[in-house]
């Protein structure tokens, strides 16, 4: 199996379905290293290989810390990622399918089954992001005036920028 392929199990079980092998997180999302290989029989996974994947992961979707792991941000389970609230730069990213357009700019952007809505300091991160579910679009957020009207941002630890919801007169095309 390769490191891709390890990177997708890992992100399916530590972001969706970690009770699929009776892997129990703690509230944070951090999963005691020692049970995800013992509980994972589809293949042979070691320390070695999850710290290779979180090593060479373009995206840094995991992080390690005291024999635990835990994927960055995407889950759509509830957990705390124990992020706090930080500034944005004034303009953000977020990179979506052309076909989502119109809905978007009626409803706003939902985290629809993540726990938060991602978006990119750059447009090609956004493009990357935006081209795995169809012809890409990329469109530009007003953090600032988001900010200045409540809202809230937090920056992951790989750094993603996250936010609970982007209403629609915030983003333009």
């Amino acid at each position: 199996m390769d490191i891709s392929q390890i990177s997708k199990y890992l992100s399916y079980i530590l972001r969706h379905k970690p009770d699929s092998i009776g892997l129990i997180l703690d509230n944070n999302g951090w999963a005691n290293i020692d049970e995800l290989i013992s509980k994972t029989k589809e293949f042979v996974l070691t320390k070695e290989i999850l710290n290779e994947v979180v090593k060479t992961s373009d995206k840094q979707r995991f992080i390690i810390k005291n024999n635990t792991i835990r994927a960055n941000q995407g889950h759509s389970i509830d957990i705390d990622l124990n992020v706090l609230s930080t500034n944005p730069p004034s303009v953000l990213y977020h990179g979506t399918a052309i076909k989502n357009l119109d809905k978007i700019m009626q409803e706003g952007i939902k985290s629809m089954s993540r726990q938060y809505v991602h978006l990119s300091a750059d447009k090609q991160t956004a493009i990357n992001v935006a081209q795995r579910h169809g012809k890409p679009i990329v469109m530009r957020i007003d953090c600032k005036a988001m900010c200045e009207d409540g809202y809230k941002f937090y920056l992951s630890e790989n750094n993603v920028w996250l936010t609970d919801y982007i209403p629609p007169k915030y983003i333009v095309i």
